[in-house]
């Protein structure tokens, strides 16, 4: 169920000839795992045909079935191929890795700094939840002195009285 592309169609994506392509395909075979590459059977090849009217001519009458790249396998054709598109089209991959990893690095970077900060916002809060109940609990005293105040029986000075 993977996306292809098959070999004459990236021979003329990367501006070579598709005898050229797979020339260098089989001088590289171990950069092409089952996973990157693999090639038509000639019943798949003969299905292809009949079901696809645009397919080149010259690949139709081709004694070979078409090898079938996925896109790691796109990927890897771009490194073994001379022609400038080819080159061209690998640097860019190498260029997008490059920024990929960089965006990883960062996106890893702001998540450790925004987990320091949810720390510092839980220490904060369990700070003035302990601030709260000290508040509450002067509250309370100073209610428990008021009542007590207000329940003490008037008692005369003691003392001198000066002036009168």
């Amino acid at each position: 169920d993977q996306k292809t592309m098959l070999d004459f169609d990236l021979a003329e994506l990367y501006e070579v000839e598709t005898r050229a392509l797979k020339q260098a395909v089989k001088r590289n075979i171990s950069r092409f795992p089952s996973d990157f590459m693999f090639q038509l059977n000639k019943e798949e090849w003969q299905e292809l045909i009949t079901i696809c009217d645009n397919l080149p001519k010259n690949a139709k009458f081709s004694p070979a079935p078409p090898f079938a790249f996925t896109e790691q396998g796109v990927a890897m054709l771009s490194s073994i191929l001379n022609s400038e598109k080819a080159i061209k089209v690998n640097i860019e991959i190498i260029r997008i890795f490059a920024r990929i990893r960089q965006i990883l690095m960062d996106n890893n970077k702001l998540l450790l700094d925004i987990e320091k900060i949810k720390n510092k916002l839980e220490h904060q809060d369990k700070k003035l939840t302990n601030h709260d109940k000290n508040i509450e609990l002067v509250f309370k005293y100073l209610d428990e002195l008021l009542a007590k105040k207000g329940t003490q029986e008037y008692r005369k000075s003691i003392g001198y009285k000066i002036g009168k």
